[in-house]
């Protein structure tokens, strides 16, 4: 993670000087303003990479001598049979539509979006995945 931390931090020098050459030269404040807040999203992510960094030993990736077999393991847990993300695909689909074809739009997709979201957190709370 340490390697990934300096990558984005160094990411993140390379924007600010973009943003502010592009911003000398250009004189345009939408992709100005853009390179700044990427400038501040890579920053964010560098920062928080490499304060974990500091806190969990090291990984696979940290290791010059490491082989891909070092970090083989068990990942998480992932629902194999979710569809949950589809109804929240399909709200997000129908809200980003609202800003084309009209604000109301968003009065059906906002249920859509918040029954996909808590059918997503409390899938295994209910039902018969509860004991999962």
């Amino acid at each position: 993670m340490k390697i990934q931390g300096q990558l984005f931090i160094w990411l993140s020098v390379f924007i600010l000087a973009v943003a502010i050459v592009y911003g000398y030269w250009s004189m345009e404040p939408a992709g100005t303003t853009a390179l700044f807040l990427a400038f501040g999203l890579a920053l964010m992510i560098g920062f928080y990479l490499a304060f974990t960094a500091r806190r969990v030993d090291a990984g696979a990736q940290d290791n010059k001598e490491a082989d891909v077999a070092d970090e083989a393991g068990e990942v998480g847990f992932f629902s194999p049979h979710s569809w949950q993300p589809l109804a929240l695909g399909i709200g997000g689909a129908l809200a980003f539509l609202s800003i084309a074809l009209g604000w109301w739009l968003m009065y059906f997709s906002a249920p859509v979006i918040l029954i996909g979201l808590f059918g997503w957190v409390f899938e295994y709370y209910r039902g018969e995945n509860r004991t999962q």
